[in-house]
């Protein structure tokens, strides 16, 4: 005689059953986040110290340490793109402080073959920098004082033009740096501290203003940051969201970790820029610091698996992680998923090695550099190859939305030269 099995039953049978709490497991998550946007806030606030004594004295030792500082924002920034994906309120905030590329001339002076407006973007040539008066859109704007609120309001994004990026870390990374007129040869940008020098020493014209422009971005990215500290406190908004719904906020998760792994760093990061030798594709490209930017972002895709994040000063958050659960509904799964990530660490630790030893991201994306290109394609594959355990972890954990974004370089090459 067969017996239909009883509701519970059932449900223990479509759903895993987990001894660790979904509910501790999105804590963690939300504690990372919180941690991450704190050390990116603090490590911002340290660029800002930076760049109002660049300002106040300009000289190639106070340009050099307002490099350093920006350099060392980033690598607690990148760790928290993971959040983005899969979590709206970070996804609509994220283009205020990480947009890229961007047409730098609608800021700053640039070199004589720079190709100026386009069909695409009329402004980006406009050098608000030099130009205290201009019109934008049909409509005259005063930019004789350069503030936080021009850059927020009528600057970025300028007529609705993706590329008119005006705030944020490359804005600020092209100010310090200038661009990067190498190619896919040695050196990084090159500007003087000159330009930040008022009086008859000024290079590059518009040296107070410069200093203006500067000090008015660095301020808006500190303010942005306070917004995501704020979101993913205990309070906060984001940190509701994600927690109100153990399998919308797992979901979430699982979004973030496999549309960074492919979508974006694998094919729009990485595997874009081989395929058009282009290192304009270079994510830092006037610092030449893509190779920290990528290996972060893989950093912060493991953080969240693992349940675990290092603090800028050294203490460590951990708890209750994905890790957890998918070894409690199948322990070689996870086990498979811990080696994916260590496997695309190695890779992308093989990318960093070989820029701190010289050999620069932009190299090796030089046309024909075999070297560079293996290089580039264990990246590449390795966060492919997690992307498609994430996938197998999505049917273990019977999650039905989560929607990994992809990219033609992946999914359809042939549509890039289109």
């Amino acid at each position: 005689m067969k017996f239909a099995p009883s509701t519970a039953l059932a449900v223990l049978i479509a759903s895993p059953a987990f001894a660790v709490e979904k509910a501790e497991v999105l804590t963690t998550y939300a504690d990372i986040a919180h941690a991450g946007y704190e050390d990116s806030l603090t490590t911002a606030q340290a660029l800002q110290s930076a760049v109002e004594a660049l300002i106040a004295d300009p000289s190639p030792d106070t340009l050099d340490a307002a490099r350093t500082a920006w350099l060392a924002a980033r690598d607690p920034y990148q760790q928290t793109e993971v959040f983005r994906f899969g979590n709206a309120i970070v996804d609509d905030w994220e283009g205020k402080v990480n947009a890229w590329p961007l047409d730098e001339g609608l800021m700053d002076y640039v070199s004589d073959d720079y190709e100026g407006p386009t069909d695409e973007n009329d402004y980006a040539a406009l050098n608000i920098i030099a130009n205290p008066q201009v019109t934008i859109a049909g409509r005259d704007v005063d930019a004789s004082k350069i503030t936080p609120e021009l850059i927020a309001d009528t600057l970025n994004e300028a007529d609705g033009v993706e590329s008119n990026v005006a705030r944020g870390y490359h804005a600020i990374e092209f100010l310090l740096w200038g661009q990067d007129l190498n190619g896919t040869g040695p050196g990084a940008g090159e500007r003087p501290y000159t330009d930040y020098v008022t009086g008859d020493d000024c290079t590059g014209g518009n040296c107070d203003r410069r200093g203006d422009y500067l000090k008015a971005a660095t301020d808006l990215l500190v303010s942005d940051l306070e917004e995501m500290v704020s979101a993913w406190g205990a309070d906060g908004d984001a940190r509701q969201t994600v927690t109100v719904d153990e399998d919308a906020g797992i979901t979430a998760m699982l979004t973030g970790m496999g549309s960074l792994s492919y979508g974006e760093q694998a094919g729009e990061r990485m595997r874009l820029g081989l395929m058009l030798n282009d290192p304009e594709e270079e994510h830092d490209c006037f610092s030449d610091n893509t190779h920290n930017s990528h290996f972060y972002d893989g950093k912060g895709i493991q953080n969240v698996y693992l349940g675990q994040y290092t603090r800028v000063d050294g203490s460590v958050v951990r708890g209750a992680s994905l890790s957890d659960l998918v070894t409690e509904a199948d322990p070689a799964l996870d086990a498979e998923m811990k080696a994916r990530l260590d496997t695309t660490m190695a890779a992308l630790g093989d990318i960093k090695a070989a820029a701190e030893g010289g050999f620069a991201y932009d190299q090796m994306l030089a046309p024909g550099d075999e070297k560079g290109e293996a290089l580039i394609m264990g990246g590449v594959d390795g966060l492919i190859d997690q992307t498609r355990t994430i996938e197998r972890i999505v049917t273990e954990l019977a999650l039905d939305d989560v929607a990994i974004e992809g990219s033609d370089s992946l999914d359809d090459p042939n549509a890039v030269f289109q």
